[in-house]
């Protein structure tokens, strides 16, 4: 009986062996079935994957080109406005001339467009050609008040200027006055800015100074010393 109950499981685990493999090659068939009717045998339904998958890839490029377009347009916008800030910078340290240039001008006996045509010529060159479009606007029309809020609107450094020479164009009031004070302010922007540049230089030379020259120092100097050292122990 014993001998019987031992064939019988010998013969059952031989069975179980023989299947595995049988087993695992039904299996995959399925799946390939499966896969392929999925994919092309059964139309609708290869149709469904194709569209689901083209919907996921567009999915994931739209919120890739959203993301990118969103960091892009940060970027811009923080080069425009630093450009931005840049050209004022620069346009404001020529003010104070074309606003000396203008009042010399106006108290030669010129009127408010004459003088800011003459300050157009002798101006530095960033001032000179701002005041220079205003007689281009007054060739092509425009009246010497339009033209300058123009100037006031695109450009902050003059906007001072700007409205001081439409009161006097509008109201005939003494400019010269103005221009002084105007003169003045703009000097004193000038300095100040200026001293605030001069404030920030030693925090801008931290970096270098503490990476870059204090190592280079302690290279040159201390690690010679302490090779030496080492070498005579």
């Amino acid at each position: 009986m014993s001998v019987d109950l031992s064939a019988w499981l010998l013969a059952g685990c031989l069975g179980v062996l023989a299947a595995l493999p049988l087993a695992r090659r039904a299996r995959a068939a399925t799946v390939t079935d499966r896969t392929s009717r999925l994919s092309g045998t059964d139309p609708d339904a290869g149709l469904v994957v194709a569209a689901a998958t083209r919907l996921r890839r567009f999915e994931t490029l739209r919120l890739v080109a959203a993301r990118a377009g969103i960091v892009g347009r940060v970027l811009s916008g923080l080069a425009r406005r630093r450009r931005q800030r840049r050209a004022d910078a620069l346009l404001r340290s020529e003010v104070p001339v074309a606003v000396d240039l203008v009042g010399v001008a106006v108290g030669a006996g010129c009127t408010p467009y004459l003088a800011v045509r003459v300050a157009g010529e002798w101006a530095p060159e960033r001032v000179g050609a701002v005041l220079a479009s205003v007689g281009q606007l007054w060739d092509m029309g425009a009246t010497f008040s339009d033209a300058m809020s123009d100037v006031g609107v695109r450009h902050r450094p003059l906007r001072a200027l700007s409205d001081a020479l439409i009161a006097s164009d509008r109201l005939g009031a003494p400019v010269g006055p103005a221009l002084g004070r105007i003169s003045a302010e703009a000097r004193a922007d000038t300095r100040r800015e200026a001293e605030q540049r001069a404030r920030a230089l030693p925090v801008r030379l931290l970096f270098p100074l503490v990476f870059l020259v204090l190592p280079a120092f302690g290279l040159l100097t201390v690690a010679p010393a302490l090779l030496s050292g080492l070498a005579r122990t």
